[in-house]
């Protein structure tokens, strides 16, 4: 396969990635209950009583938001692609298409801790697969020469966070409503290890290639 050819494929991979997560967030606002009312006091009633689904949907597209930045800044250094990188790319796809379902089951009454739980577990495979995509990455030297450090750190921590954080929060949502917490802390948690890595590791975090050996 020659250079055009891999840069071709890996094009058409981020097109068709962005496609389909711009088809999740339309369906996501898609889903959002229109308030109703015959006076302005009933319509802001109806606001209220529908915070806990607008909530949930900033939430959600925060989620794949964040998701398709990673994304799309990791796919800016990938020159094709090879191994498994097609299969978790698409499974991490089936995830955010998931993503308005379980917005939807999260918000629904009752049975807190199973509804909890299934959107969580789809987040949390949502960043295992993509932790497993960067693998193959990496792996099969997909990135462009030249590409520094912290491209490939920032995506391992991002997402090892992310996948932390759902998980850890599944338990939690056993015993109290405040397992929200655990999401709210994810940028916490991602800024803190990347501060941690620069501090222990700065090789890892640097923003310019290491100069090649002559």
């Amino acid at each position: 396969m020659d250079e055009s050819t891999d840069v071709n494929s890996a094009e058409r991979l981020v097109f068709f990635s962005d496609a389909v997560v711009a088809i999740a967030l339309t369906l996501l606002a898609l889903e959002l209950p229109v308030p109703e009312g015959a006076s302005n006091h009933e319509v802001l009633e109806q606001f209220g009583h529908f915070r806990a689904e607008y909530i949930a949907f900033f939430i959600s597209f925060a989620v794949i938001g964040n998701h398709w930045f990673g994304h799309h800044r990791l796919f800016g250094h990938v020159t094709g692609h090879a191994g498994g990188m097609v299969r978790w790319n698409t499974l991490w796809l089936l995830m955010v298409v998931l993503t308005p379902f379980t917005t939807r089951v999260l918000t629904a009454d009752g049975a807190f801790e199973t509804r909890f739980i299934v959107y969580a577990a789809v987040q949390a495979l949502a960043g295992l697969f993509f932790l497993l995509l960067v693998h193959q990455i990496a792996h099969h030297g997909m990135l462009r020469p030249g590409t520094p450090p912290r491209v490939l750190t920032s995506s391992y921590v991002r997402l090892s966070v992310v996948v932390a954080a759902f998980l850890i929060s599944i338990p939690v949502a056993l015993v109290t409503h405040w397992a929200y917490v655990c999401w709210v802390l994810i940028p916490v948690g991602i800024r803190g290890s990347m501060a941690f890595l620069r501090r222990r590791k700065p090789h890892l975090v640097s923003p310019v290639a290491p100069a090649p050996v002559p």
